[in-house]
């Protein structure tokens, strides 16, 4: 297990960082949550094709890259840093669902797809509610239903309105289809999904302390700027400790993710189950602080609907409670 990118992997994110400078600046996100599918058709497209990123976890016998989720969370990463509404956190929980638990008959078929760009989603057991992320917009719906992995056949998700407006959740009005494969323990893909979700917190948390830092040394009172202010520092560089702390764990529960996935051995399986719940609940509890103090460190213009700090607060609190509450995975470090 390694806790440092590797080059290539700072390729990938210089790739994805540029990218997304230019097609998913705050005014880009805010068109995109208007339109009809509430994410940016054309630019998902553009890292599907361009740089093939739902591709990155899927097998190459599959049409795929054949990386590792490590890969996939450093592109996580960026969108984060980005609040880019995309659905690329679901489709590789299907991906993998697919990989662990689905028959050779269903990778196959759905796989490829998948790697394509076609949008997929999974409808977790041992989540807090029914509703399915980006189900309104995914063509390919897989269901946990007691042991089985179901493709859900026609699948009409009934849009439901998030908080955070760069997420998009839905109802399944049914979950019935067909088996397409077996699960062997369904606290897996609860797991991978959480550990994948802290690559998106990490990533918005380096926005709110950068746009903090940012407005620090613009802003002048006093006759000074605010970021000299001793007590102003303190804060901000707790929200450092915070982000960096957030992103050591967020590595580890993703390299954990991407262990199991290539040797799903009691071994693997037990350190994802600790890591994940370490991540997931770290992280949720230290975005919620440093989007808090990203709101009162701006001041007055952080609560106007112009400026992008309540885009991070929402995705924060949204994020926190996707996989439950940081207490609920806190308490699974103790049975």
């Amino acid at each position: 297990m390694h806790f440092a990118r590797t080059e290539e992997q700072d390729e990938l994110a210089a790739t994805i960082k540029a990218l997304l400078a230019k097609r998913s600046d705050s005014e880009a996100v805010r068109a995109a949550v208007q339109t009809d599918s509430r994410f940016d058709t054309a630019l998902w497209q553009a890292l599907c094709e361009q740089i093939g990123v739902a591709a990155l976890p899927v097998p190459e016998e599959y049409d795929g890259v054949g990386a590792s989720l490590v890969e996939t969370a450093v592109v996580l990463e960026e969108m984060g840093e980005n609040l880019t509404p995309a659905p690329l956190l679901a489709s590789t929980v299907a991906v993998v669902a697919l990989q662990l638990f689905g028959t050779e008959a269903a990778r196959a078929d759905l796989l490829p797809r998948l790697a394509a760009g076609e949008i997929g989603t999974v409808a977790l057991t041992g989540v807090p509610t029914d509703l399915v992320l980006d189900a309104p917009a995914a063509t390919v719906v897989l269901a946990v239903d007691g042991a089985d992995l179901v493709l859900v056949e026609a699948p009409a998700a009934e849009p439901v309105d998030s908080m955070d407006q760069t997420l998009r959740f839905g109802r399944l009005g049914s979950r019935a289809g067909s088996a397409v494969g077996t699960i062997t323990d369904p606290r897996i893909l609860p797991a991978i999904s959480t550990a994948l979700a802290t690559a998106l917190q990490v990533g918005a948390m380096q926005r709110a302390l950068d746009m903090t830092v940012g407005y620090s040394k613009e802003r002048v009172q006093f006759g000074r700027q605010i970021g000299s202010f001793q007590a102003l520092k303190h804060r901000m560089a707790d929200m450092l400790v915070k982000v960096e702390s957030a992103r050591s764990a967020s590595w580890g529960a993703t390299a954990a993710a991407a262990a199991y996935v290539e040797d799903p051995t009691p071994e693997s399986e037990a350190t994802l189950l600790r890591l994940a719940a370490v991540a997931g609940s770290y992280c949720a509890d230290a975005f919620n602080h440093v989007a808090a103090e990203t709101v009162q460190l701006h001041g007055g213009i952080a609560i106007t609907w112009e400026h992008d700090a309540h885009l991070v607060f929402k995705r924060a609190h949204a994020l926190s409670q996707l996989h439950g509450p940081a207490r609920t995975q806190r308490s699974t470090l103790l049975n």
